[in-house]
C-alpha cells in the first residue's frame, strides 16, 4: 500500500477564486495552530478563505484574514473569528518563502483547508496577481481547449 492511498483527505474549504485571480506557481502544505472551538467550527465547514493571505513575520508564518465562524456551543470560551493564526512549516520552507515573497509581485494565499488523517492542514500557493488582460487570455485558452475536446468527442475520439 502506497503512502498516498493511506492518506485520507476531506476538503473542508476551498478558495475557488484563487486560480482565476492569481497565477499559482508553487504549493505548500502547512499545519494550523487552532483552539478547540476553532477546530469544531472548521470541521463543520464554517471557514471562509476569500480574503485570507499568509505572511512571514520574523521566522514564523501567519495566516491573516482567515474567517472561522464562532462555534455555537462554545459559549463564553469562543474564539475571535478574525485573529491571525500561526502556520506550521519547516524552517527551510520558511526561509525559502521569505526569499520568494520578497520578489516583486509574489504573495502567499491559502487555496484549501482540508482534513488529512485527522489533522487540519492548509494548502498555500505562491502566487502572482493577474491583470485583467491575463484573465481574459486564460478564459480564451480554456474555451479553445473545451472546443477542441468537444470536436474530438464528436469525431469519435475519446
Amino acid at each position: 500500500m502506497s503512502q498516498n492511498s493511506r492518506d485520507r483527505i476531506r476538503i473542508l474549504a476551498e478558495n475557488r477564486r484563487a486560480p482565476h485571480d492569481y497565477e499559482l506557481l508553487e504549493r505548500f502544505e502547512a499545519g494550523l495552530v487552532l483552539t478547540g472551538s476553532e477546530v469544531k467550527s472548521v470541521r463543520a465547514g464554517k471557514v471562509q478563505l476569500r480574503d485570507a493571505y499568509a505572511e512571514i513575520r520574523g521566522n514564523e508564518a501567519w495566516l491573516v484574514n482567515l474567517h472561522i465562524a464562532p462555534y455555537t456551543h462554545a459559549s463564553v470560551f469562543n474564539h475571535d473569528p478574525e485573529r491571525d493564526r500561526k502556520l506550521l512549516l519547516h524552517r527551510q520552507e520558511i526561509k525559502r518563502l521569505i526569499g520568494k515573497t520578497r520578489e516583486k509581485g509574489l504573495t502567499l494565499i491559502p487555496t484549501k483547508i482540508y482534513l488529512k488523517n485527522g489533522w487540519i492542514k492548509c494548502e498555500l500557493a505562491l502566487a502572482r496577481g493577474r491583470k485583467l488582460h491575463d484573465k481574459r487570455q486564460a478564459i480564451k485558452e480554456r474555451e479553445r481547449e473545451a472546443e477542441a475536446r468537444e470536436a474530438l468527442r464528436r469525431a469519435g475520439w475519446k
